[in-house]
């Protein structure tokens, strides 16, 4: 996927928190500590440092969603993260993404902080950042 084509999905998915630019895609993909698998309408990002793996972000186009491809992207990132000899992954996720958090839940993510009123939602309100890991 072109870094034009992760921004249009990302953009379908995200308002909270914002949805990344082309330039943050190409950014990313610039750097080979980073790694993108793709489905046909989805997407997930990891970065790797050292041991440890970090889920930068993983998006389905809200008219691909309850396809399976939310799973699928998941256990690719994850074949990824150990095929670069991650020993661990962690990610952020806003509280409020109730669907996101049961994939990482149904996935062995556990929860191991909270970031509190972390986010900038719409007109001043603010929402928490939930921090997950799991071993791998």
């Amino acid at each position: 996927m072109t870094p034009e084509q992760l921004a249009d999905i990302h953009a379908a998915s995200f308002t909270q928190p914002r949805p990344w630019s082309v330039t943050e895609f190409s950014d990313l993909l610039a750097s080979e500590r980073t790694r993108l698998v793709t489905r046909a309408n989805g997407f997930a990002l990891i970065q790797i440092a050292g041991p440890e793996a970090e889920l930068l972000t993983i998006a389905v186009h809200p008219d691909a969603r309850r396809s399976g491809q939310g799973t699928a992207l998941m256990n690719d990132l994850l074949s990824a993260a150990k095929e670069a000899n991650c020993e661990e992954i962690f990610l952020e996720v806003v509280d409020t993404n109730t669907a996101a958090i049961a994939l990482y839940h149904a996935h062995g993510f556990g929860e191991r902080a909270i970031r509190k009123d972390y986010y900038n939602g719409p007109n001043g309100a603010k929402s928490s950042a939930l921090i997950m890991h799991k071993p791998l």
